[in-house]
């Protein structure tokens, strides 16, 4: 006798990719890539042991202090074990404490965080769910910008116009394909970055962009100190500076353009403002230091004869320059940004087929896509009646400082005093800096609440946490930027445990406080996705292009639409008529010199770009103590810490630790070995890694990746080693500048040591310790 199986195939969308679910009885048992992408990402099949897997949150939770004690246990954050407690009772307390906090001390008394990297789908996207949330009960503190690119999202508007508009309109690989000669990559195109997009993949076109360019005869030069920072495909020159001199180069770069006559007058003339005032610092007129290559090369480590010949080089054809979004999360972050858009004004190409700059392409897939622009509609958010936010990267220090004034984009603000945290989707122990100060900043408020799927970090240093569902246990919609793919994401599995999506939970929650209509204005998740796939299909016949009924899409699965009528090139119409096309500045042009950053008054932020020496560098004791630069990039198996604890990344752990790269000179001259565990520690922190040697980094330069879930030896101790390996826990939580106030991970510096004895066992994917309620 034979057991009939259900095998089925559904389609389903998550920012590395498009993918046809495998559910066998209805258990996951593989993942499928979209047969149209040409380059699909390695993350995906992460995902099929890591929805069901040990560290899978499956009840509603609430620490037993908490549960005890209330605020008064904040210091047991982080260490102490948890209580299951039924639905109903567990969000009958939260809705009372929420009640308590804004009845006592106001909205401005709780900060909603969230990263929106939750979800791909349109509807279950936990950063509009959580806003939308706590606007229905009278608003919060928000953050403005991302970790991802925030000095460059507050320099760029003062130099070239909106950062979104920019990002939105970079010129499209085929152009870069057929027109540039040169590309020039500050901070290298990684392929690896390039797996994922916010809110969803159809087709990975990074790797295939850089074939085509190859393919077609265009040259590459990777500036940067990871070799591997591009594909060994495009053969490209490997420049490799000291970390966080870009800037020193870029300004040496200019002076040979300049000095040699190879700049464009015509172009700056009629395109740009303020290079006349920049023009005597680059000589050396204002501070008797001319930025030469030879300045430069004492600097960068890069000799002065090899910057003369790119220099050169650039002048001499069709040339990209393309910035990477790391170089501006270093300390001053925001000058290498403002000196891409200098040079490729200097050059005068901007505007033109294959020449002019581009910021992020590799940083996201999305970058460069070539897509018709489009607005997919999304659930509204409702409006905030709470001023106050903070810079994304300044959380520690609101909570650290209530009361206390920053500095922000020419603003000085308040920081509020914050009684109360909901965090919905993302994940502050990966990409907040230097994590023992943010252990020590999460116990400030009296209560945290948290929606999550895994046993991260954030959820063990919660109060209440709500299991939440993933992509694969609902319905939704993937429809996004910088994308042709759309996908009609459905069910696959049902929701593990008592997990449930963020909506309900909210739902929940408005249904207590008495905002239920607020929220839900009488919709449920159906309603929802049926109301905004018909605002879609009204946008879409106003753009003139169709969409089917939901049904008929359901049915199909995905579709590929908005392909471009017109090749993107970056700041064209501008080129073509400034007058008619002024860019959102002061001066509707190019602002090499900003008399609005000028005039607030900055020492590390000046009207034009400038070489500033990063913080570490004034501290000698620091520099001695410290001699490795540490970079902490983007990891190729997993995004961010989504899917740490799935097969793919923890296949590439070296003795269950993080991988670290280092240089064969470095670690011969501290006796590591290949395949070691080691200790990175610096004055913040300490944490465990495998090594890697090899030379794909230079020399003094170590590369761990984030993501790795935090795993302190100590839960709840501060300063406690991370046996895991996360980078975070060594990183300086330090504004990139009083203009951005971004996160400066880049600019960190460590010693290695080879780890005597037995290494202690990583615990990241062993949930806490969980009590039943009727056995405390």
């Amino acid at each position: 006798m034979s057991l009939k199986t259900d095998r089925r195939l559904i389609p389903t969308s998550m920012h590395w990719g498009t993918y046809f679910a495998e559910v066998e009885n209805g258990k996951l048992v593989a993942v499928h890539d979209y047969d149209k992408d040409p380059a699909p990402a390695i993350i995906g099949p992460g995902i099929v042991d890591a929805v069901d897997d040990a560290v899978r949150i499956r009840r509603p939770m609430i620490r037993k202090g908490w549960l005890e004690n209330g605020p008064a246990s904040r210091e047991g954050r982080g260490g102490e074990p948890f209580v299951a407690v039924p639905w109903d009772e567990a969000l009958d307390m939260a809705a009372g404490e929420l009640k308590r906090i804004r009845d006592q001390h106001g909205n401005r008394a709780i900060f909603g965080g969230s990263y929106g990297w939750s979800s791909a789908g349109r509807f279950h996207h936990a950063q509009s769910q959580v806003h939308r949330f706590l606007n229905s009960i009278g608003g919060y503190v928000r953050h403005v910008d991302t970790y991802s690119y925030a000095a460059g999202q507050v320099i760029i508007p003062h130099v070239v116009g909106p950062f979104a508009d920019l990002l939105n309109r970079h010129t499209t690989w085929p152009v870069i394909a057929e027109h540039s000669e040169l590309v020039v990559m500050f901070g290298g195109v990684p392929v690896k970055n390039g797996q994922v997009t916010s809110g969803g993949v159809g087709r990975h076109t990074v790797f295939e962009g850089l074939k085509t360019a190859y393919d077609m005869g265009g040259e590459f030069v990777n500036i940067s100190p990871i070799r591997n920072d591009v594909v060994d495909l495009i053969e490209a020159d490997w420049i490799a500076p000291r970390p966080n001199t870009d800037a020193a180069l870029m300004l040496a770069l200019a002076h040979v353009i300049y000095s040699e006559g190879l700049h464009n007058e015509d172009f700056l003339a009629e395109y740009t403002t303020g290079f006349e005032k920049f023009l005597p610092y680059l000589l050396g007129e204002t501070d008797g230091q001319p930025k030469t290559p030879e300045w430069a090369e004492r600097i960068s480590e890069v000799p002065a004869e090899t910057i003369r010949k790119l220099a050169r080089r650039m002048a001499g054809g069709r040339t990209m320059i393309m910035t990477a979004w790391s170089l501006q999360r270093g300390d001053h972050g925001e000058q290498p940004f403002w000196l891409t858009v200098l040079l490729a004004a200097m050059l005068g190409q901007i505007g033109l087929p294959g020449g002019g700059f581009g910021l992020g392409y590799g940083s996201e897939n999305g970058i460069g896509n070539p897509v018709e622009l489009f607005k997919w509609p999304a659930l509204p958010q409702g409006r905030n009646p709470v001023e106050d936010f903070i810079p994304v990267a300044r959380i520690s220090d609101m909570l650290l400082n209530p009361g206390g004034d920053f500095v922000y984009n020419g603003e000085t603000r308040t920081y509020p005093d914050i009684k109360a945290v909901y965090w919905a989707g993302g994940n502050p122990f990966h990409h907040h800096q230097d994590l023992n100060r943010l252990v020590k900043a999460i116990r400030q408020p009296d209560t945290v609440f948290v929606n999550e799927i895994w046993w991260t970090a954030m959820a063990r240093h919660a109060d209440f946490v709500f299991p939440t569902t993933t992509a694969l246990e609902r319905n939704d919609l993937s429809m996004t930027h910088w994308e042709q793919t759309i996908v009609a994401m459905q069910k696959a599995i049902e929701p593990v445990g008592e997990s449930r999506n963020d909506y309900d939970v909210f739902t929940g929650l408005a249904e207590r406080l008495g905002v239920a209509d607020v929220f839900t204005e009488g919709r449920d998740a159906e309603d929802w996705m049926r109301h905004l796939w018909d605002q879609a299909r009204q946008r879409a016949a106003e753009a003139e292009f169709e969409l089917p009924d939901l049904e008929t899409f359901r049915e199909t699965g995905t579709m590929e639409v908005l392909k471009p009528k017109t090749p993107m090139i970056l700041l064209e119409a501008f080129r073509q008529d400034p007058e008619a096309n002024p860019l959102r500045t002061p001066s509707g042009k190019i602002e090499l010199f900003s008399e609005k950053i000028e005039s607030f008054g900055y020492a590390d932020c000046r009207g034009h770009p400038v070489w500033l020496e990063p913080y570490e560098w004034l501290g000698a004791p620091e520099a001695e103590s410290y001699p490795l630069h540490l970079i902490s990039n983007q990891p190729k198996t997993r995004l961010h810490s989504q899917l740490d604890s799935g097969a793919i990344s923890r296949g590439s752990k070296i003795q269950d630790r993080e991988p670290m790269s280092m240089h064969p000179d470095d670690a011969a001259a501290r006796g590591i070995e290949n395949g070691d565990v080691v200790r990175l520690y610096n004055d913040r922190g300490a944490c465990l890694a495998g090594v890697i040697v090899t030379d794909a980094v230079r020399p003094g330069v170590v590369q761990l990746s984030t993501g790795a879930w935090y795993d302190p030896e100590e839960p709840g101790v501060i300063g406690s080693l991370c046996k895991h390996g996360n980078p975070n826990v060594l990183t300086r939580d330090k504004g990139t500048s009083s203009l951005g106030q971004g996160p400066s991970a880049h600019s960190v510096l460590v010693e290695v040591e080879k780890y005597q004895g037995t290494p202690p066992p990583v615990t990241a994917f062993v949930p806490p310790e969980i009590l039943e309620k009727g056995r405390l």
